[in-house]
């Protein structure tokens, strides 16, 4: 489904940091599996969960309404960035236009920007 080799528009972790501390508007999409939000989480209420097995399982069906709209910014991340990237190539090919993979995912934003959101 979202298997993707062409490179995809990335955002820094700084960026991201930037956009939430300037209260931007844009969406944050994480497709890590639930278990996964207990050891490292955004808190941030632009923060909009969808596991990326349900994306593999039910497509479109299985994106939150807060990212149906196809020109509002989001950025999607996961872990260490891999995922995030396979998923915002999959939205591009489907027509969103405003859409990024947070380069490093959460566990670079921890490293990076705000410990207090956990490693794992």
């Amino acid at each position: 489904m979202m298997n993707s080799q062409s490179a995809v528009p990335e955002i820094s972790v700084q960026e991201v940091a930037r956009k939430i501390a300037t209260r931007e508007d844009f969406t944050v999409l994480d497709v890590r599996e639930t278990w996964e939000l207990a050891r490292a989480q955004f808190k941030d209420g632009r923060v909009i969960h969808a596991p990326m097995s349900q994306l593999s399982r039910r497509g479109v069906h299985a994106l939150p309404e807060e990212v149906v709209d196809k020109e509002q910014e989001i950025v999607v991340v996961c872990h260490h960035g891999v995922r995030s990237a396979e998923v915002t190539a999959w939205l591009l090919r489907l027509g969103w236009q405003n859409v990024h993979s947070m380069a490093g995912g959460v566990d670079a934003y921890a490293a990076q920007v705000d410990p207090s959101i956990g490693k794992y």
